[in-house]
């Protein structure tokens, strides 16, 4: 009976972290539509109206959510770090759509997997984590993937090139501060996330206005819902199965942005690019795997009491 129940427990297991998988691989597959969809929409309207339009319709979806819940919203811990994720986050995905109005969305996808490697040495930097010299010599070896692809030249050097990492050195920030605030529910971190781009495009749209057809707020409104949609289904995954387990499929996010730039835009990956992004997921994985593996080793130091 005991050895009846141990199986089930393990294929149990296997199932769970099986759906994490395939929901983080949806999730990603999600984002990447969402992202060359913003990058269609952006050649017509401005940053900011579709970071507007696009918050109204995540807000339209997630409203009857808000509402059950609408208790949680009351008492929200650290209130100045949650105004600083918002605006980390805001500045993240404006920056995002911006580099995309003159880079490939594969080029701007290959910066932006520098993330887990910007994660890991701010978290040594800012929260004072101790990381070993591997994963140090993993980080310096991303950093130079990320030179690759830049091709770092007085040509290459370009003001869209440096919003991208911009770009992506805040949305690491924004993971960390994310961190912190673990114990905040979900609903309440999406709906400031979405609330902090509605407010960034009301603050800037009206500038450069452009009244929408009924076919671009269809466009608008399947923006919003594929990024609700795709939030949902990472915060699900990340509760069924560990982050180290994942976390590491979002680096498929670059084989979605190269067949999307080259389907619906046309773009060719250039050679650095593709030799940039191999290096940089290389380290980040490696810097996925050692931090489980470290965790492996702790867990057997200190067993639970």
């Amino acid at each position: 009976m005991n050895l009846r129940a141990t199986i089930s427990s393990v294929s149990d297991d296997r199932s769970t972290r099986l759906a994490g998988i395939l929901l983080m691989l949806t999730a990603v597959a999600m984002f990447a539509f969402g992202d060359a969809l913003g990058k269609y929409i952006v050649a017509t309207y401005s940053v900011g109206q579709l970071m507007l339009l696009r918050s109204c319709a995540a807000f339209m979806l997630m409203g009857p959510s808000i509402w059950r819940r609408r208790a949680e919203f009351r008492h929200m811990d650290r209130p100045r770090l949650q105004l600083l994720r918002v605006v980390l986050s805001t500045l993240e995905i404006a920056a995002f759509f911006l580099a995309t109005v003159y880079l490939p969305l594969a080029d701007v996808v290959t910066y932006y997997q520098a993330t887990p490697i910007f994660v890991t040495a701010l978290s040594a930097l800012v929260l004072g984590e101790r990381i070993g010299w591997r994963r140090w010599s993993a980080i310096l070896i991303g950093f130079g993937g990320v030179l690759i692809a830049l091709q770092p030249s007085a040509q290459t050097i370009t003001w869209p090139a440096m919003i991208a990492l911009g770009g992506s050195l805040a949305f690491s920030c924004s993971l960390l501060t994310t961190r912190l605030l673990r114990t905040t529910p979900d609903i309440v971190l999406a709906s400031v996330q979405f609330a902090g781009g509605l407010v960034f495009g009301l603050s800037i749209a009206p500038a450069g206005w452009v009244t929408p057809t009924w076919n671009s707020l269809v466009l608008f409104f399947a923006a919003g819902a594929i990024s609700a949609c795709a939030l949902f289904c990472v915060n699900r995954s990340l509760k069924l199965a560990p982050a180290s387990t994942v976390v590491p499929y979002q680096y498929t996010m670059i084989v979605w942005a190269v067949a999307f730039g080259y389907v619906v835009f046309g773009d060719v990956p250039q050679l650095s690019t593709a030799v940039g992004a191999v290096v940089i997921i290389g380290a980040g994985l490696y810097i996925f795997l050692r931090e489980r593996q470290l965790g492996r080793e702790k867990a057997e130091i200190s067993p639970p009491a």
